[in-house]
């Protein structure tokens, strides 16, 4: 029986990989949402031909509607409309690539129907990890993770009990900036920032992987994914990006996953497992590799990858903050308005003005914590 998949973000990088899997997998798209392009989301829309899109900005959405005018195509908008389509479209699998906090409660949405959710979205574990995971376990639905290192130990951990895990071995790019100290991060400009070594992503997650933020953001993702203390994830800078994450079992045995580093394995392993099927991807050529490299991470340097391990282990709305922080920097740095290293002394300072938030559980406090986070790290910039 064919597929058929929801697309969140469609018009992202992720997303845009998820659907080039769903073509070549012959899945069915009958939903998708996307942000502002509506010229990009018309030519999905033609292409893939899904019973309802939705745009979260509203006037994209009105754009939008007129270009579809010609097909029996819904359209619908904003946040709301993004919700309403999860709940009246068709899908066995929701790939959610959406970019931020916006998509924590469309992770909800999907649970609460039972459906499985293929997960790019970290945010939503990095904000809302507990409520999340016990929405899962509530309605039985299945969490399987896109990041390509979550997807990597989801397979590794196949290997034993989760009884039997001693450590979930994180690797990291390490990024355009490995081997830096702090005092040349002053230096450093937007394009330098945006090039990452291996992976091809958009500009927020790019920076995110300079700064050592995605990592962190990933390690917390790991603990609530898989139940584990943040001290028994340990993170290895792994330069060449073939190793896409390991897990060390109390026997001394470890087990990795290798391939390409390709998105698009991750999106295929997620819709179709627990079955394998044949490959959208490049195989991988061990000998043209030759070798691998594994190096700790530099903490000093990249501090924030620490207060990603304090925030999780703090619990409540500290994901929340600490997410928050980092997407007002990043968006500063971005837009000229923030030097790169303070980057991470915003975040610091936020997060350290915010330390109260611990005790939010529920939606509606996590989004307090998240807004109170944004006012106090604007005030920074």
């Amino acid at each position: 029986m064919k597929k058929t998949v929801a697309v969140l973000g469609a018009t992202g990088s992720v997303g845009e990989q998820a659907l080039s899997v769903a073509e070549a997998r012959g899945y069915r798209v009958d939903y998708m949402s996307a942000g502002k392009n509506a010229g990009r989301a018309e030519q999905l829309a033609r292409r893939f031909c899904p019973t309802r899109i939705a745009m979260a900005d509203e006037a994209a959405a009105k754009d939008l509607r007129a270009r579809l005018a010609d097909t029996d195509i819904k359209v619908l908008s904003g946040a709301e409309g993004i919700l309403e389509g999860l709940a009246l479209s068709e899908y066995d699998t929701a790939v959610n690539a959406i970019l931020g906090q916006s998509g924590l409660a469309p992770s909800l949405a999907v649970l609460d129907r039972g459906k499985r959710l293929a997960l790019a979205n970290k945010e939503s574990l990095v904000i809302g990890g507990a409520l999340v995971t016990d929405r899962a376990a509530k309605t039985g639905a299945e969490i399987l993770p896109v990041d390509s290192e979550h997807c990597a130990i989801f397979q590794c951990m196949k290997a034993g009990k989760k009884r039997e895990v001693k450590h979930i071995l994180l690797t990291a790019s390490g990024g355009p900036f490995f081997g830096y100290k702090k005092q040349e991060l002053r230096g450093v400009t937007l394009d330098r920032a945006l090039a990452h070594p291996t992976w091809k992503m958009g500009a927020k997650i790019t920076v995110d992987s300079a700064t050592l933020m995605n990592k962190g953001f990933e390690l917390i993702e790991a603990v609530h994914l898989f139940g584990v203390p943040a001290e028994a994830v340990k993170v290895v800078v792994h330069r060449e990006s073939i190793i896409h994450s390991a897990v060390e079992y109390i026997d001394n045995t470890v087990i990795a996953e290798l391939s390409v580093p390709d998105m698009r394995a991750c999106v295929q392993y997620a819709v179709d497992y627990p079955d394998r099927e044949a490959a959208v991807c490049e195989p991988l050529d061990l000998f043209s590799v030759g070798t691998l490299s594994f190096l700790p991470p530099d903490e000093e340097t990249f501090s924030l990858l620490p207060l990603a391990r304090r925030a999780v282990s703090m619990g409540g709305g500290m994901g929340a903050v600490l997410n928050a922080a980092d997407e007002v920097a990043v968006a500063a740095f971005l837009g000229g308005r923030l030097p790169f290293y303070r980057i991470s002394e915003v975040v610091y300072e936020t997060f350290a003005r915010l330390q109260n938030k611990t005790d939010c559980r529920d939606i509606a406090s996590l989004n307090e914590a998240d807004a109170e986070a944004r006012e106090v790290a604007s005030s920074l910039i």
